[in-house]
């Protein structure tokens, strides 16, 4: 399927002769390309310069289209650019500035001799620092770049192109200054030291693209030693929006969440979160699989520290087998793993009414094709299929939520609000099988996530107390 994720524009140079054009445009369509907008640059009497916007299937494809155009008598491509590298030239993000500098007054406002008196509140009462810097709008965006999307360990810069877009959400969604921090040791212990060092700037700290296992100690440790909110986004946004999904999935189904069984199959970051947020939320029953079968306690494998607190509390019967064992009877299957491990026996082995989360990216567990022949409701992370899992539903409004009430924390009663938030954004007489979860563009979002955020984390006494007061 085509996307805008591989989008070209080619300028080419073409002899002004009838005909011409339609040469160009057909060839283009023969070569599977889409033509999205074609534009007269130039005109030099014999000749006229045109750009082509043509949507291909990926960069091999472009490669193999410009080739075949060129071979055209009378056609000559100048140039040609992917789009998506064309809107990263020089980065995604800036920064402006709030205050004024349009003469020798200004500057001595915002710079010496006048910040010294901000400079000297600050550090007499150092609460006022929510109420005269950046810090109670903003969020450090931090990873390692040992776990860049569904890429892999690509390291501090290749990462950068992901954390500007983070930043980017941020601002769009929910009016945020989030700005990439991208550390080159991926040593947990200088993480963390990082993070502790650099958080007198930030009122939040999101983590995002730090493989598991580490990922879940430099959270849990961030979150005793720091007094602003830090959040693993990969972990918890996941899991926000997937419980989200959850509820107004069952509310279609007609199951209540304490009678239901779940499988979960892949127990990283994302995984992991979801079954701890599926507990919290009252899940019936809990199956766990990783790649060697259904996590159990019966001492027949190793388990790390995480497996081994999911293997605690999940699998109440102590179950053994594959993940073809574990799908029989299950209401739910949620998969964060890889592509192509589900097959119509297994969907058709559940029990009736079917929901199922393929998740992997950017291929899922099993084609949706497929599975809608036998499941009632099915979710992915893609965007182009429907019910996008996506957690730009989740993260923008949990740390705006958080920020606007100074938490020092977010806790599970602060998530579990933000995932009824997403849920409710739906009217109950609205959720169709296609449509479980609001769209990332529903403005409403991200204000009631937020409102929820903050109720909760003042309900359970996790703000700063008392608030600074301007002066």
């Amino acid at each position: 399927m085509q996307t805008g994720a591989y989008t070209i524009t080619m300028r080419c140079q073409i002899d002004h002769l009838p005909g011409m054009l339609g040469r160009l445009t057909t060839m283009i369509g023969e070569m599977d390309g889409n033509i999205l907008g074609i534009d007269l640059v130039e005109n030099h009497g014999e000749t006229l310069i045109r750009d082509f916007t043509i949507e291909v299937q990926n960069p091999q494809h472009a490669e193999q289209l410009v080739r075949r155009i060129d071979t055209l008598t009378g056609i000559q491509v100048l140039t040609y650019n992917d789009r998506v590298f064309l809107a990263h030239i020089g980065g995604k993000l800036g920064v402006h500035s709030r205050t004024p500098l349009r003469n020798r007054a200004d500057l001595s406002i915002a710079y010496t001799p006048g910040v010294a008196r901000v400079c000297t509140a600050i550090a007499q009462e150092p609460a006022k620092v929510y109420d005269y810097t950046i810090k109670r709008n903003s969020v450090a965006v931090i990873t390692d770049g040992s776990a860049v999307l569904g890429l892999g360990n690509l390291g501090a810069e290749a990462s950068l192109p992901v954390m500007e877009g983070k930043a980017v959400l941020f601002k769009e969604f929910a009016n945020i200054d989030a700005y990439p921090i991208a550390i080159r040791s991926q040593d947990p212990e200088t993480i963390i030291q990082v993070a502790e060092q650099i958080a007198p700037v930030f009122g939040g700290i999101n983590l995002e693209d730090i493989a598991a296992p580490k990922c879940f100690e430099i959270e849990e440790r961030l979150c005793n030693t720091l007094n602003i909110p830090v959040m693993h986004d990969d972990q918890h946004g996941t899991a926000v929006v997937t419980l989200a999904a959850l509820w107004n999935a069952l509310a279609l189904v007609d199951k209540r969440i304490e009678d239901i069984r779940v499988v979960v199959n892949g127990v990283g970051a994302a995984g992991t979160a979801i079954i701890f947020s599926l507990l919290e939320a009252g899940v019936g029953e809990i199956i766990a699989c990783d790649s060697q079968g259904i996590i159990n306690r019966r001492g027949t494998r190793s388990l790390n520290a995480i497996k081994q607190r999911i293997a605690e509390r999940t699998n109440a019967d102590n179950c053994t087998g594959t993940l073809t064992d574990a799908m029989r009877g299950a209401d739910v299957f949620v998969g964060v793993s890889v592509a192509n491990i589900l097959t119509p026996q297994m969907v058709q082995s559940m029990a009736s009414d079917p929901i199922m989360f393929a998740m992997a990216n950017p291929d899922p567990e099993a084609t949706p094709e497929m599975l809608n022949q036998y499941a009632r409701i099915v979710a992915t992370g893609r965007s182009d299929y429907a019910n996008q899992i996506n957690n730009v539903l989740a993260f923008p409004g949990i740390f705006r939520g958080a920020l606007d009430a100074q938490a020092t924390r977010i806790t599970p009663s602060m998530r579990l609000a933000a995932a009824r938030a997403i849920a409710s954004s739906i009217p109950r007489d609205e959720i169709a099988e296609d449509y479980i979860v609001p769209s990332v563009f529903n403005r409403d979002v991200v204000p009631a996530v937020a409102a929820a955020v903050a109720e909760a984390a003042r309900a359970e006494g996790v703000v700063r107390e008392p608030e600074s007061v301007l002066v």
